[in-house]
């Protein structure tokens, strides 16, 4: 590749480290791992960017990427921990770095927090790009859905978490 396109990959990633920078942190619980999903995430934007259409939105393209590199790492890592893991109160999801954070989240965002490591891969992924107020065919085109159906699983996620929320505070359980 030459030296002017692999300028403008570091610039584009520059400009779009955020989405990293999300995608590692609702993935990944622990910063070695972090580390090395970043560095994964990184390695195969950086193989496929002679495929990157510069009609679309590179931040589209690398959310899809970066969320199957991420979907694929938790595949592998849940297969591996199987049945050693017993439950963890732990969040998966967290979204700010401890040593950035340590205050204790409030209770509005740990319960979104447990909401969505509840949730399956593709449910993730739609909460993430949801809460990134990315618009709903922009997720269909990120995770190969339909307009329509990004819809329906938002609007069943919705009611869910209303759910959860109340069940949170009617109930005192966090």
């Amino acid at each position: 590749m030459s030296t002017g396109r692999r300028d403008l990959f570091i610039d584009l990633l520059d400009a779009h480290k955020r989405i990293i920078y999300k995608i590692v942190h609702s993935y990944c619980r622990d910063q070695e791992d972090r580390k090395d999903l970043e560095q994964e995430i990184i390695v195969q934007l950086w193989k496929s960017f002679h495929k990157y259409d510069t009609s679309y939105k590179f931040s589209t393209w690398m959310y899809r990427i970066a969320l199957n590199v991420a979907i694929s790492a938790y595949r592998k890592e849940k297969g591996r921990q199987s049945r050693r893991a017993v439950y963890q109160e732990e969040s998966l999801c967290q979204i700010r770095d401890e040593e950035k954070y340590e205050k204790t989240l409030d209770d509005n965002i740990a319960v979104l927090q447990r909401f969505i490591n509840q949730q399956n891969e593709l449910n993730k992924a739609l909460m993430l790009l949801y809460l990134d107020e990315r618009k709903y065919e922009e997720i269909a085109e990120i995770l190969g859905i339909s307009t329509t159906n990004v819809a329906t699983k938002l609007s069943r996620l919705k009611l869910k978490l209303k759910k959860e929320f109340q069940k949170s505070y009617y109930h005192g359980s966090n």
